[in-house]
């Protein structure tokens, strides 16, 4: 079995039900198995320690999850068309990992949710294709084959997987959204399986 990371952020629980089913896709290729974890919150205040586990859902990552993964999926809500701050905070910390080389050649793919329909979901996944370039990522996309991403009329673009919660982050996934997710989940297995066979 060979770990594939799906590391996300998610507040109000959109970002988090991406996750799942990108878990799913990478689950439905032989030998591939999803760990799913989440970034901490920024606290508001630095004196404020967040709890060691959080109360549910993934736990939290920790910079062996990165070494031990053969790919990452990573996920972010939007915050004014850049990744949320719990991201950025935890990827700002992967200076020695970057140094050595830790996420070199390994396929990465991003995915992200916002409350409303042009709220950035396109800017979002290009800011955290960014560090995963500096990396050396093998990033992957959705291509436009099958007929979701070029009829969807809410999440899904070719840059990754997305969703659009609404101003309440009330609205469940489309099924547009859930196959765009599993199906990356998926290409992401698949090009992680061949990587390692080759």
């Amino acid at each position: 079995m060979a770990d594939i990371l799906v590391l996300y952020y998610s507040r109000g629980g959109s970002v988090a039900a991406l996750a799942r089913q990108i878990a799913r896709g990478i689950e439905e290729v032989p030998g591939m198995h999803a760990r799913l974890r989440t970034v901490p919150p920024v606290a508001v205040q630095t004196e404020v320690a967040m709890p060691p586990v959080p109360e549910e859902g993934a736990p939290y990552v920790s910079k062996r999850d990165l070494e031990d993964c053969a790919a990452l999926a990573l996920g972010s809500p939007t915050r004014f068309g850049n990744m949320a701050a719990p991201v950025k905070q935890f990827i700002d910390t992967l200076g020695a990992e970057w140094a050595s080389g830790t996420l070199v050649d390994k396929p990465a793919c991003v995915f992200t949710s916002t409350a409303s329909m042009h709220g950035g979901q396109e800017s979002t996944l290009l800011s955290m294709l960014v560090p995963l370039l500096h990396h050396g990522c093998v990033i992957t996309g959705i291509p436009f084959y099958g007929t979701a991403l070029s009829e969807t009329t809410s999440g899904g673009t070719p840059y990754g997987a997305s969703h659009f919660a609404g101003p309440r982050d009330d609205a469940t996934l489309t099924e547009h959204e859930i196959e765009l997710a599993r199906g990356l989940g998926t290409r992401l297995a698949r090009i992680t399986l061949s990587l390692k066979s080759a």
